[in-house]
């Protein structure tokens, strides 16, 4: 049975799960919602359908295989992750596989903050300052690993290839201190991104981290 996945139409949150399907050339619909324009951002697109499904905890992205319904972007993840061995074999895998998981988060969550801060342009130095810290204990996490838990890719090597792909996008040159970490992504992209089976990877639908209608990266700020 097909799977299906569901989220706004950007990469955010369910691009990792997105690379994670195609890499393990599971069938999925790739169901999306859309924002309207502003200055409502109308969401009824979900707020009309949220309510109606049988699910709980009802939120975006929500995965549907067969009869069960999963929520929670790194619940989704486990669940494919765990039918394709992606999880870390041994005890130290899977710590480290822990601990990624969650720095990962951590390190998304700030991104997300500084992009929709309505004061980007102040508070986008300060990041920029601290990013490379960031990125160095991330550099020494991995050392001379071929992936972050150790020989054998586990999904949150697709997590933190999309937050790195992102961050290379927002600073070019963030990067160029930390081979390892550019490895990774040249590694990754030769081993997964080569697999893809389906268009909506590709599509420009999902060139856009967060919604453009309300992140402050990318556009003028209002006068």
């Amino acid at each position: 049975m097909t799977m299906k996945l569901a989220y706004w139409d950007i990469r955010g949150l369910a691009q990792p799960v997105r690379l994670v399907l195609e890499y393990t050339g599971t069938e999925y619909e790739n169901k999306l919602y859309t924002c309207g324009e502003a200055p409502d951002y109308d969401k009824s697109c979900w707020t009309d359908e949220k309510n109606k499904l049988d699910m709980n905890f009802a939120n975006l992205p929500y995965l549907e295989d067969g009869d069960r319904k999963i929520v929670q972007s790194n619940a989704i993840m486990r669940y494919i992750a765990r039918k394709h061995n992606l999880c870390g074999e041994t005890e130290d895998e899977q710590v480290r596989v822990d601990i990624m998981e969650n720095q990962g988060m951590d390190f998304r969550n700030g991104f997300v903050r500084l992009c929709y801060n309505p004061e980007f342009d102040k508070v986008k130095l300060d990041y920029l300052q601290q990013l490379p810290e960031t990125l160095r204990q991330f550099s020494n996490f991995l050392g001379n690993r071929k992936w972050f838990a150790g020989d054998k890719i586990t999904f949150v090597d697709f997590i933190m290839y999309e937050l790195l792909d992102q961050h290379r996008m927002f600073q070019p040159s963030c990067l160029d201190d930390f081979k390892n970490l550019k490895d990774l992504l040249d590694r990754f992209e030769v081993r997964t991104l080569g697999c893809r089976t389906q268009t909506p990877l590709d599509s420009s639908d999902h060139n856009s981290f967060l919604s453009s209608g309300f992140r402050l990266w990318g556009r003028s700020l209002p006068t």
